[in-house]
C-alpha cells in the first residue's frame, strides 16, 4: 500500500501540466483587492490594486495567485483568488487587428500594471498551472491513509483560517501475539485536531508543517482458531494519539494534499499479549472539494 501511495505522489509530482508554460493574468473582479505580503490573511496588507487590473500571475496555488509587486517580499505579493479570477492573457497581436470593431462595440477593460520591479528584481516568468485547473479553496478535503498492511482507513479533513484544522479518521487495524494464539482485529474511530505552524512556498510546492492531538474510540475483536469452536471475544477501549508531520500541496494538482505524519499513542489492551506499540506512522491524501 505505501509503495502505491508513493507511486501516486511520483506521478501527479511529475505531471506534464507543470512543464507547460503558460501566459495566465489574474484580472481584479472586486471594487478593491488586498495585496498581502504573503499567502494568508494573517500576513499583513502592503497594497491594493482596483477593479479591472490585469497583473500576471507567477504562481497560481489554488486559493492565491503570485503576482510581481516591487515592495513584496523578492519583488512578489500576494492576491486572494476571490477578488478576481484567472484567465489567459490576450494577445495583443489579435487585439491590433480588430481595433475599429473593439472599440466601436464595448470600451476595453482598464489595465492598470503594477509597477515595474528595478531590473536587478526583474524575473521571467515561471511555468504555471493551466488556467483550466479550478483553483482550490484547501478548506474541506476527504481521501484515505495507509499505516501498514493491516492498517488503513478513510480521512476527512477542514481547515479554518490556515491555522486550525479538524480531522475525522475511520481505521481498521489488526496485530497478531507472539506469546498468544489468536489475532485481534480492530475498527478505530479517531476525531481530533490539528494547528499548521507555517507555510512553505516553493515554485512547485506548498508546505504546512502540523501538530495534532486525537481521541482514539476502539473496538477490538479476538479471533481464536481452536479444533473447537470458540465465539469471538470483543471490547471496546478509549485512547490517545499525539503526532506531528506535514502536509504537501502540489502545483500541477493544487486540489490535493499529501500528509506524512508520526506519533506517540497510548491504546487499550484488553485482550493479554496484544498490545499496539507506542508508535505511530501514517500516509495519508485529502482531495479538497471546497
Amino acid at each position: 500500500m505505501i509503495r502505491r501511495a508513493a507511486i501516486i505522489v511520483v506521478a501527479l509530482t511529475l505531471n506534464p501540466i507543470l512543464l507547460r508554460a503558460q501566459n495566465v493574468v489574474f484580472t481584479v473582479d472586486a471594487p478593491s483587492a488586498d495585496v498581502h505580503r504573503g499567502p494568508s490573511m494573517v500576513n499583513p496588507v502592503i497594497g491594493h490594486v482596483r477593479r479591472g487590473t490585469v497583473l500576471p500571475v507567477s504562481r497560481n496555488l489554488g486559493s492565491w495567485v503570485r503576482v510581481p509587486w516591487p515592495a513584496g517580499e523578492d519583488g512578489f505579493a500576494y492576491v486572494h483568488i476571490s477578488s478576481g479570477h484567472v484567465g489567459p492573457l490576450r494577445s495583443a497581436a489579435v487585439a491590433a487587428k480588430t481595433p475599429e470593431r473593439s472599440s466601436a462595440a464595448t470600451p476595453t477593460a482598464r489595465t492598470i500594471p503594477p509597477p515595474a520591479p528595478p531590473p536587478q528584481q526583474r524575473q521571467p516568468v515561471e511555468r504555471q498551472v493551466p488556467a483550466t485547473v479550478t483553483p482550490a479553496s484547501h478548506t474541506f478535503g476527504v481521501g484515505g491513509l495507509v499505516g501498514s498492511v493491516d492498517n488503513f482507513g478513510a480521512t476527512a479533513r477542514a481547515w479554518h483560517g490556515n491555522r486550525v484544522g479538524i480531522q475525522f479518521g475511520v481505521m481498521r487495524d489488526a496485530i497478531g501475539s507472539s506469546v498468544a494464539p489468536g489475532r485481534v482485529t480492530s475498527v478505530q474511530v479517531e476525531p481530533g485536531i490539528v494547528y499548521g505552524l507555517f507555510d512553505h512556498i516553493s515554485d512547485y510546492v506548498w508546505i504546512r508543517p502540523y501538530v495534532g492531538s486525537a481521541v482514539n474510540f476502539t473496538h477490538e475483536t479476538l479471533n481464536v482458531t481452536t479444533p473447537t469452536a470458540l465465539a469471538p471475544s470483543t471490547d471496546n477501549g478509549v485512547g490517545l494519539r499525539l503526532f506531528g508531520g506535514a502536509e504537501f500541496m502540489f502545483a500541477s494538482a493544487p486540489r490535493f494534499g499529501l500528509t506524512a505524519d508520526l506519533g506517540y499513542r497510548r491504546m487499550p489492551t484488553p485482550f493479554a499479549g496484544f498490545e499496539y506499540g507506542p508508535l505511530s506512522a501514517t500516509i495519508g491524501g485529502h482531495w479538497y472539494i471546497k
